[in-house]
């Protein structure tokens, strides 16, 4: 898509929940958007929505895409029900960012990419975490040959969740580990897995064992038996051959360190530094660059086959744990 100089994109939004706060709350405050419509599935949560930021609302998606033919539409539903309205969206010929995950079952991944693309739409997926500022920290030390060739990586993620799909866990949150893993690391090309569901409700705690193609291994962390109120609830931990990179809890601190050196470069928001402190706030970064992205009439920066790729490396796992073998990807 290219725009007019001066043009507002119309952008209607898909979601009237916590992630249709963040969407409202961003897409609203951008001079280079008009948001056209909030959709929602309850009327009271969507006028209230609707009304907290002065927005017309709809509870049907076609009849808001024929009246105020947006230009852009974002999906933001809960976790499980992404696929129809997304595939509504996409049929209907409008270019559209989603949340994680794109959906639950490669089948219906499948069908969304490939409808996407015999309509040539710009198709994005808000892998929100890649705009963080320890992850660009980490991603500029990586290609500058600060960290050498990396010989392992590791992602720890636990937190609070519930659902009723038994791999929740796995598919709706560590598809982030999925995402960094491979945008700091290259290709995994193998997985081996180990679940547990003794405290009910599915395999809400996991370990996996990963290989990469460039020869590095690493190991995956996460649970919904556990808390966000825990310190350094989240951590990723590259090592190389020249150095080693952490990221505490995505936003909250980067450290660089040398071989053999005993002092380490550490970068964290400094104290009028909201922007960079706040987990939300990389939504508004990523949305920088990808509305940048759209109005050059350019591919999305992280595209939703990202979403797919996540969700191929996720049944991976599931299947090495069936079987009890490691599973190439």
């Amino acid at each position: 898509m290219t725009n007019p100089q001066n043009a507002k994109i119309k952008v209607a939004i898909i979601g009237a929940g916590g992630w249709g706060l963040q969407h409202a709350r961003v897409f609203t405050a951008r001079p280079d958007v008009e948001v056209v419509a909030l959709v929602g599935r309850s009327l009271e949560k969507t006028r209230e929505r609707a009304a907290q930021y002065g927005l017309p609302f709809y509870l049907n998606i076609q009849e808001m895409l024929v009246k105020t033919k947006p230009d852009l539409v974002t999906v933001c539903l809960p976790n499980q029900e992404h696929f129809e309205p997304t595939l509504e969206v996409i049929e209907a010929g409008v270019p559209l960012l989603v949340e994680k995950p794109l959906v639950f079952e490669m089948e219906q991944a499948n069908i969304l990419l490939e409808k996407a693309r015999a309509k040539e739409l710009f198709f994005a997926i808000n892998f929100n975490h890649r705009y963080a500022t320890p992850v660009q920290k980490a991603r500029a030390a990586i290609e500058a040959g600060q960290l050498g060739e990396i010989n392992f990586a590791t992602w720890r993620f636990g937190g609070e969740g519930s659902s009723s799909h038994p791999h929740a866990n796995l598919i709706e949150t560590q598809c982030h580990g999925f995402d960094m893993l491979e945008y700091l690391c290259g290709k995994i090309d193998s997985v081996a897995a180990q679940m547990t569901d003794k405290t009910g409700g599915g395999y809400r705690t996991l370990a996996l064992a990963l290989h990469f193609q460039n020869g590095a291994v690493g190991s995956m962390l996460g649970s919904y038996d556990s808390s966000y109120a825990y310190p350094s609830t989240h951590r990723v931990e590259i090592n190389g051959d020249k150095g080693h990179a952490v990221i505490e809890d995505t936003v909250r601190q980067f450290s660089l360190q040398t071989v053999g050196n005993e002092t380490a470069e550490v970068w964290q928001a400094g104290y009028f530094n909201d922007r960079d402190r706040e987990f939300h706030r990389t939504f508004d970064k990523y949305l920088d660059v990808m509305m940048d992205a759209f109005k050059k009439g350019e591919e999305p920066p992280v595209q939703a086959e990202a979403g797919r790729r996540a969700l191929q490396l996720a049944y991976a796992a599931i299947e090495s744990f069936t079987s009890g073998q490691r599973v190439a990807v």
